[in-house]
């Protein structure tokens, strides 16, 4: 049971969220047993999209009820974030939605088979706006590779942000590894309301305020 954002409701996670910690593990000094997370779903044939850093869960929730015949995997590494989204979920019955507590570039990085998704969406993620932070920033030359095998041939990685700084990263990265990816425009999903770019909480908040929020789409070339 959580009294945080729950507000004293008891959580369940069973059969929608899961924890990297109970995941399969191999041999000390070995590389961890591989995941394929499409397996967590009672259609695993279905296509499949990953969303990094998911918080409470807003976006996952609004979006896979306009596609139903995808799977969507949120991954987000906040315990009590992670609980109420994979809650929320369940509370939603949505078939096609699962919740994983972990790392998200580790669990990626080390654990999931090549080519398995079509999308990857990456929406306010931490800036870390400190220099000596900036290791921690989830888009890294390294990653970007990870994402590249990660996406199905012509598969996206989507990327939303209000931070200045942290545009200018992403611009950065993505004209330096135009070897793996194309850029092109970002479309809003159908599950954004008027005006929005995603319809994450993250986002009603930093509208009103002002921000200028920024997007692009990073396409893998073959």
């Amino acid at each position: 049971m959580s009294f945080g954002l729950s507000r004293g409701r008891e959580q369940s996670i069973e059969g929608y969220g899961f924890l990297a910690a109970d995941l399969p593990t191999g041999p000390p000094a070995e590389p961890p047993p591989a995941v394929d997370p499409r397996a967590w779903f009672e259609r695993p044939d279905r296509p499949f999209e990953i969303e990094i850093g998911s918080g409470k869960g807003t976006f996952l929730v609004q979006y896979a009820a306009t596609q139903p015949e995808v799977n969507h995997l949120g991954i987000e590494w906040a315990g009590e974030f992670f609980r109420y989204a994979a809650d929320r979920i369940r509370r939603h019955a949505m078939e096609n939605v699962r919740m994983l507590h972990a790392d998200a570039v580790e669990f990626l990085r080390w654990r999931c088979p090549d080519g398995i998704a079509r999308v990857i969406h990456l929406y306010f993620s931490d800036p870390w706006p400190k220099s000596r932070h900036h290791k921690r920033r989830v888009v890294q030359d390294e990653s970007l590779a990870v994402f590249h095998r990660l996406l199905e041939p012509r598969g996206e990685l989507r990327i939303v942000t209000d931070h200045d700084d942290l545009w200018a990263w992403y611009e950065e990265h993505a004209e330096r590894n135009a070897h793996l990816f194309e850029r092109t425009v970002f479309v809003p999903p159908a599950s954004a309301g008027e005006g929005e770019l995603v319809g994450t909480n993250y986002e009603r908040k930093f509208v009103p305020e002002g921000r200028n929020l920024r997007a692009m789409t990073l396409v893998r070339k073959d």
